[in-house]
């Protein structure tokens, strides 16, 4: 059988293999690192200056890009081969025409982008037309749908805006009498006000996990194949991911369950890369959540379990290049938040948290910092998920974040 031949140019001369990333964080900033070793031309972009991936790429361009004028005018400046996207506040319809175009191919499909960037694109394609298990959910784009929503669904109930990540405008109701105020927190914390969120009944389950999965191009047939990281066990605050650990122990059969649901949503979304399938687990019971078509911030603790982390496996997926999920250690991450609400910060004790030699750290030098905004996180390895737990969370107590003036 002839094999394909996957052919990589040089940075920054006219053979250059180049990928345009839209959304510069901490996550971007890895996949970036990621492409850099293996001789990609890395151009970034994001709403603000400075931000922890442009610290790394080749170039870098500030703008807003929900705006199509704006995005299409980076696109075309760039000529990109890949276009990665990173955040949710992108204008996909410009997406959408370039991949018709067949000017630039959009990781993973411009249909995975545009379905997930909004909570009732997803659910509706999860529940409605691959007949996953979700919770109970309605939508509202009104006070007066919306209370009429918390009612029907009962209480406890959780909101989310529509469009947002890492919390921002998610709640949970436990009565009627908050649910004008969960209403305006949703409409203030969502990345674009749409005015419409998502109301999901609450779930007795047993735990949360990330299943990372992965869709890449068998190397001698090029079929695109699934694979499965072990599972994530992580613990949110407020919507927040603050801790994730590597494995989450589970039932042979929920585990199952949860790669059927997991292959079923990302074949649906098509093409490669790499995606962060949230699930809820009760048993043997597994109940589809949410998925972002690219790394997961509970997945940073692959930095310290796998042989190839969820950015070198997302980097591999999208350039046609063989991967490998399998896990070396038993890991946990712990999130350092900044505390504060200030710029020019400095990080103290860093020594300290990594005085255990199977503790990491990563500072992602995030030009502003506020008082749930991740500037970094600890990963560690030991014996035990719990052991691995209680060495990342120490390291993170004893990073002390200092006001600079």
């Amino acid at each position: 059988m002839n094999q394909m031949l996957i052919t990589l140019g040089t940075p920054l001369q006219s053979s250059a293999f180049k990928v345009l990333l839209l959304g510069s964080g901490e996550l971007g900033k890895e996949v970036v690192i990621s492409l850099q070793r293996l001789g990609v031309e890395v151009h970034a972009a994001d709403r603000y200056d400075n931000a922890p991936a442009m610290q790394v790429a080749h170039h870098s361009y500030t703008l807003n890009m929900a705006d199509p004028k704006e995005l299409k005018k980076l696109i075309e400046q760039v000529q990109p081969h890949l276009i990665v996207p990173e955040i949710e506040a992108i204008a996909t319809e410009v997406l959408v025409e370039i991949e018709d175009a067949k000017t630039a191919v959009v990781i993973p499909s411009a249909k995975a982008v545009n379905l997930t960037m909004n909570r009732e694109g997803i659910r509706r394609l999860a529940a409605e037309e691959l007949g996953l298990p979700t919770s109970a959910y309605r939508f509202a784009n009104s006070l007066e749908s919306f209370r009429a929503a918390c009612d029907d669904i009962g209480y406890p109930n959780f909101v989310k805006p529509v469009m947002s990540s890492s919390g921002k405008g998610q709640s949970r109701v436990k009565s009627f009498d908050e649910v004008d105020a969960a209403w305006e927190y949703a409409q203030t914390g969502g990345r674009v006000n749409q005015g419409t969120v998502i109301v999901e009944s609450q779930i007795d389950f047993d735990f949360e996990i990330t299943l990372l999965t992965v869709r890449a191009k068998n190397p001698e047939t090029g079929e695109i194949e699934t694979h499965f990281c072990d599972p994530i066990g992580h613990r949110q605050d407020a919507g927040d991911y603050v801790e994730s650990w590597q494995p989450q122990p589970m039932s042979t059969a929920a585990l199952d369950e949860a790669k059927r649901i997991a292959n079923k949503v990302t074949v649906a979304l098509g093409g490669c890369g790499i995606f962060g399938v949230e699930l809820f687990v009760k048993g043997d019971q597994v109940w589809f959540s949410e998925v972002s078509p690219r790394p997961h911030d509970t997945g940073l603790v692959t930095l310290a379990s796998q042989y190839q982390s969820e950015f070198e496996l997302h980097a591999r997926a999208i350039l046609g290049l063989p991967v490998n999920t399998q896990r070396h250690s038993v890991a946990a991450s712990a999130v350092i938040y900044a505390g504060i609400d200030d710029t020019n910060l400095s990080f103290s004790g860093v020594n300290l948290a990594m005085q255990n030699p199977n503790v990491d750290l990563r500072l992602f030098g995030k030009p502003e910092g506020f008082k749930r905004r991740r500037m970094g996180v600890a990963t560690a390895r030991a014996e035990t998920t719990d052991i691995a737990r209680e060495l990342a969370t120490e390291a993170t107590s004893k990073v002390i974040v200092n006001q600079n003036k």
